[in-house]
């Protein structure tokens, strides 16, 4: 089994027997909470769609052969574990099949996929998914800050557990002034990337990674009517006439003096992701070699203040590179978080990426969650089908390499690394 972590570019992009690889990595079209395609499924019922598809874009492996699913979920009632154990047998997978549902927020699903890949690594399994749902139409009334907490908690003596329920909001306007981000940047590289997301929606980028949902529909201007069924096979909060100016006549959304509006912020929204995961060995046992389309070479996860948790990325990725021993130019395409333009600006600035020659097109090259959105559990796993698509269509092909990054509700940032086969 794997011991130390593979270092160095040549290395990683080494084939070897012990390597994680990936046969499929599908999601969901992504929509608007209460206004979009998939404002009435469940969050189990796209988890199921996905896992079907992952089970039928992969006809040569014998689905009893699956050891584990783990998905990631935020905001579901129980954690999504008992809806999404449902989900995953009614998907067609064997009740042997092991299921978990895990949560760290904003990066779930990444640390579904992950979780998958250790358990592939250290031997405990040959095959799994790592996958992530979320419906924010249905369970977003909270905000995503406790109803019920210890009362000690909201008095604590430490700032940062008290900063931990600030509103995502509020956070964002941190980063805006501490790091002197501006409200025309911000809706600059928000109008970007709803731009991008709209060229690669036209172009039928997204059709490879995207799985058609059948689900009902409510139409609001008849709502006395019966829920018609309907077929949803693409985002819907891609705005593709955004441009700076229009951007620039929104109000500020949390705070009367402040530059992050609903226009420069991440989209609420419902969604599902699975990628699956198997050991390089098993994958040519199987005669599945051909199949590979990637692999996952590592991840790592780091601690911020609460009150600024968008600057994970700029640690997180720091983080990951030392861990893997590559280095910025390494990198072909980086997929980091939307959760709000402030602090998806200061990271690249951070990082430096701005100073790497057509950085645009190399950072959320299809956009990012200001115009896909952030169906929380799932965005990770979102943003890895997107960005192993996105390498799929370098001209390099083979061997371009991606990471996943994005920052994490009180205080954290998670980084992974993936080749694209």
């Amino acid at each position: 089994m794997a011991g130390a972590p593979v270092k160095g570019l040549k290395n990683i992009l080494t084939k070897s027997p012990t390597d994680i690889v990936i046969l499929s990595s599908l999601r969901t079209p992504v929509t608007r909470a209460k206004k979009g395609g998939l404002k009435e499924a469940y969050p189990e019922e796209l988890l199921a769609t996905v896992l079907k598809a992952t089970l039928a874009a992969n006809p040569n492996l014998d689905p009893s052969l699956i050891q584990d699913v783990s998905v990631g979920s935020v905001l579901q009632e129980l954690g999504g574990a008992k809806a999404g154990r449902m989900a995953q047998l009614h998907a067609g997978f064997s009740h042997r099949t092991a299921f978990h549902t895990i949560n760290r927020q904003c990066s779930s699903g990444l640390a579904a996929i992950t979780s998958i890949a250790h358990s592939i690594a250290c031997g405990s399994i040959d095959i799994g998914v790592g996958a992530g749902m979320e419906s924010m139409t249905r369970n977003y009334g909270s905000r995503a800050i406790p109803t019920v907490l210890w009362p000690d908690l909201k008095a604590s003596p430490s700032q940062d557990a008290r900063d931990c329920i600030l509103p995502m909001g509020t956070t964002s306007e941190n980063v805006a002034s501490r790091y002197s981000i501006s409200r025309a940047d911000q809706d600059a590289f928000a109008a970007a990337s709803h731009l991008k997301a709209a060229a690669a929606r036209t172009s039928g980028a997204f059709d490879k990674e995207i799985v058609p949902v059948t689900t009902k529909w409510s139409n609001p201007e008849h709502p006395d009517a019966e829920p018609e069924t309907i077929t949803v096979s693409a985002d819907d909060g891609i705005r593709d006439t955004a441009s700076p100016e229009s951007m620039a006549k929104l109000k500020p959304a949390f705070s009367p003096s402040g530059s992050s509006t609903a226009g420069n912020s991440s989209q609420v929204s419902d969604g599902a992701a699975a990628t699956l995961l198997i050991r390089r060995s098993t994958a040519h046992a199987l005669g599945l070699s051909s199949s590979v389309i990637g692999k996952w070479a590592g991840s790592q996860v780091v601690g911020t203040a609460p009150d600024e948790m968008g600057v994970g990325p700029a640690l997180a990725i720091p983080k990951l590179l030392d861990y893997t021993g590559l280095k910025l130019e390494d990198v072909d395409v980086w997929e980091i978080n939307e959760a709000f333009a402030s602090q998806a600006i200061y990271c690249v600035r951070r990082l430096g990426l701005d100073k790497v020659e057509g950085w645009e097109g190399r950072v959320n090259p299809r956009g990012g969650a200001i115009a896909l959105g952030h169906p929380l559990g799932a965005t990770g796993a979102r943003m890895t089908s997107t960005l192993l698509s996105e390498l799929g269509d370098l001209a390099k092909g083979d061997g371009g390499v991606g990471v996943v990054s994005m920052c994490i509700g009180t205080g954290m940032g998670m980084a992974g690394v993936f080749v694209r086969e």
